[in-house]
């Protein structure tokens, strides 16, 4: 049986041209080697995926092929094959994580004065360079800064942060960039082509899209499609391979949560686990569903920027007009949290349930704008008719004016001339200032305790009439308050 060859590897760039969304870096590089500008050392840095060794093997092929340096290698030579099949001996790939000690880096310090066997350039290409230890970057500073003629370093990381600053100021720095979605589907189309592959174009961008800007992992991931699909790229087939749910039952999910049908949504989410489909999965599902209800309530259903997992566009529209956009954020906001912490526990499942409860209790949450409005229309009415409610209270006299409290006062030694002892009023506190006379307690002094005058008739009906209304009533829930009194025309 004939070895298989992955995707990645079999439809690797050769040239400059055929790299995918890095056409910034490439353009650069060509000009610099046709200009005879190319710098003795090179750091490449992105993401996984995104074209690093690609390139890296591009430039070494440019730089030794034998109609060089030239920025369109041939690829038909002996030093143009061995450099893209990873195996030149004067190109040598050198992994930072394994290699990382100040030994190697002497080795390799040792090597550099030789010059090459057969190519114009001896190239160093380190990958992940940010492994090597702070020794190993101290040895190789002297080398890096003045390398023989012959020499050319050109190193790759995906944590650029974690090199020393005396190492990114003698090289070069090109940042790759996430491949737009776009472009990775249009290259997966051409490879499902010269595979003789019949791919649904759905299918694609969403093996597209699940490659996050990484053109390896979407290759990868279309190789396990195909497989699944017996030789199909069908949309069936990628969500059976990554544990997707269909749009269709994501969203029945968050049509029950906007209903605020508890029940209903915690059990079609039951259902979606037991059909096989991905705990995380299903969250980020969630939360691209989410995210295209909003799309659509921003930007209308005929966005280009929907998922390709998801419903039907008029389904969305008609969720969409459901859910308030502060509604939105704070669903968003709860499956986030909810993915965040699921991703280190045991049992996941628990954070993900929280979150749709959460999400179905947003039913009772309005707009900060429309709670005002009302408010204000609940002041206006109850200052409507101010003679009214001051005819039903009474005048309610004026406090007088805070005093310090009195000094304690001391028993008498001698009684008074009626046989009692000068001494403190009966029933009275030492040192407590007697209330003032027909003062009557503030209401919310009193309330709920049982002690105390009652308050006024027209006091109570007042305090009945906001209590009646249905948003009072939820922001009484809300902040687990109650109402004190109602003066003014304002509730307090």
């Amino acid at each position: 049986m004939e070895n298989y060859e992955v995707l990645a590897r079999r439809y690797r760039s050769t040239t400059f041209d055929e790299v995918v969304g890095q056409e910034p870096i490439t353009r650069t590089l060509k000009n610099a080697i046709a200009a005879g500008r190319v710098a003795h050392a090179y750091l490449f840095c992105g993401t996984r995926g995104v074209g690093k060794t690609t390139v890296a093997r591009i430039l070494a092929r440019a730089l030794n092929c034998e109609k060089g340096p030239t920025p369109e290698p041939c690829g038909k030579c002996d030093i143009c094959r061995a450099v893209h099949r990873g195996d030149d001996v004067d190109v040598l790939e050198i992994d930072g994580a394994s290699n990382n000690s100040v030994e190697d880096v002497r080795a390799l310090r040792g090597n550099v004065s030789y010059r090459p066997a057969r190519a114009r350039f001896k190239i160093y290409y380190i990958d992940e360079v940010h492994m090597l230890s702070t020794s190993a970057f101290n040895a190789l500073l002297k080398t890096l800064e003045e390398p023989p003629e012959h020499v050319k370093f050109i190193f790759s990381t995906t944590e650029p942060e974690r090199l020393p600053a005396t190492i990114l100021s003698r090289c070069q720095r090109f940042d790759f960039r996430a491949v737009p979605t776009d472009r990775i589907a249009e290259h997966l189309e051409r490879i499902c082509k010269a595979e003789k592959v019949k791919a649904d174009k759905a299918a694609v961008l969403a093996v597209a899209r699940e490659g996050r800007g990484s053109v390896r992992d979407a290759l990868t991931l279309l190789d396990q499609v195909i497989a699944v699909g017996d030789g199909k790229v069908a949309l069936e087939a990628v969500r059976e391979t990554i544990g997707a749910a269909g749009g269709e039952r994501i969203l029945a999910v968050i049509a029950a949560c906007g209903a605020g049908e508890t029940g209903k949504a915690l059990q079609a989410f039951h259902e979606l686990l037991a059909s096989g489909a991905d705990l995380r999965i299903v969250l980020e599902q969630l939360m691209r569903q989410v995210r295209d209800l909003m799309v659509v309530r921003t930007c209308g259903p005929e966005a280009e920027l929907l998922d390709a997992f998801g419903p039907d566009r008029k389904v969305l529209a008609a969720e969409a007009d459901r859910w308030s956009l502060p509604a939105m954020a704070a669903a968003l906001g709860y499956l986030t949290e909810a993915r965040s912490r699921a991703r280190w526990a045991v049992d996941g499942r628990p954070m993900a349930e929280l979150a749709l409860v959460r999400m179905a209790a947003l039913v009772e949450m309005e707009a900060l704008p429309e709670v005002l409005a009302h408010l204000e229309s609940i002041e206006s009415r109850l200052a409507s008719a101010p003679g009214r409610a001051a005819a039903a209270e009474p005048a309610r006299p004026r406090p007088a004016p805070s005093r310090p409290p009195a000094p304690e006062k001391k028993k008498a030694l001698a009684p008074a001339p009626d046989g009692d002892e000068v001494g403190e009023s009966p029933g009275s506190a030492q040192g407590e200032v007697a209330p003032v006379p027909g003062e009557v307690p503030p209401f919310d002094q009193n309330l709920g305790n049982g002690s105390g005058p009652e308050p006024p008739p027209s006091a109570k009906r007042r305090i009945e009439e906001v209590s009646g209304d249905p948003l009072v009533q939820a922001a009484l829930r809300l902040f687990e308050g109650r109402i004190a009194k109602v003066a003014d025309g304002k509730s307090e």
